[in-house]
């Protein structure tokens, strides 16, 4: 089976489970590798490691109506192949932390656990901590 990429979104082979828990090879639609390339390069250039002076509800405001548009658009079916692009925010999140809290300096475990505590807090902070992509 080849794969089609259109609008970029990939038709392409995917294994999925039956209800009765069996594997089979399904053709179904996910994220194009392109743009999952595009959107980690859009985040990273957000540069959130380097907001010390705003606080964690104003870097939610500014990615969250961004970050709606990708999981409605390129979440709509295989939600799944977006956890690896979305691992990269929170590990803008724990580099932020980490710059904005002298108690997290070269501590990337506490940093990560001080977010997954907040994830579990208040999971609406951020749109992809709501779909279960935490820290």
């Amino acid at each position: 089976m080849r794969a089609l990429t259109f609008w970029a979104i990939r038709f392409g082979p995917r294994s999925a489970k039956t209800k009765l828990g069996r594997f089979f090879m399904n053709f179904s639609p996910a994220v194009s590798n392109k743009a999952s390339k595009e959107i980690c390069r859009v985040m990273r250039g957000w540069h959130i490691h380097r907001c010390n002076g705003e606080s964690l509800e104003e870097l939610s405001r500014f990615c969250n109506p961004i970050l709606r548009g990708w999981i409605n658009y390129y979440g709509r079916y295989y939600r799944s192949a977006l956890y690896r692009i979305f691992n990269i925010l929170n590990r803008s999140l724990m580099r932020w932390a980490m710059r904005k809290y002298k108690r997290f300096k070269f501590h990337k475990r506490r940093a990560t656990n001080w977010l997954r505590s907040i994830a579990k807090r208040q999971p609406d902070t951020f749109a992809h901590w709501q779909i279960g992509i935490k820290p």
